[in-house]
């Protein structure tokens, strides 16, 4: 744990780059996209799955970056991914808003299971 506090502080102070493992950006994003993946599953509230997808894909687009870092430090594609991605979710995002708000308007209420009502 000394050690980690140790690469930590280090690559704050802008001492070495490469300071943390990809081992440790890996786990942060098996955590965030399996903390998605079960918010998705178990969540009832539509603003909460949105949150949950947006934890899937942040997970990703964190892993086009390290892997984009440690396998080809010069190059940039797994940057322009990541952005790429970052913008894909910003539009989804606003979206995916505009129908929840559309959906509380019908219908009072932002649970799933009140939404399978719309079906037509």
């Amino acid at each position: 744990m000394k050690q980690l506090i140790d690469n930590f502080w280090q690559f704050v102070n802008g001492v070495d780059i490469n300071a943390i493992p990809m081992e440790l950006y890996l786990v942060v994003s098996t955590v965030m996209f399996f903390a998605g993946v079960a918010g998705f599953i178990i969540r009832k509230n539509l603003l909460a799955v949105l949150i949950s997808v947006e934890l899937v894909l942040n997970a990703a687009e964190l892993n086009f970056a390290v892997f984009n870092r440690y396998l080809y430090p010069d190059l940039l594609e797994g940057m322009f991914f990541s952005l790429f991605g970052i913008a894909i979710a910003a539009a989804e995002t606003a979206v995916a808003i505009a129908i929840i708000i559309n959906v509380y308007r019908n219908l009072q209420s932002v649970d799933v299971e009140k939404v399978e009502t719309l079906h037509g």
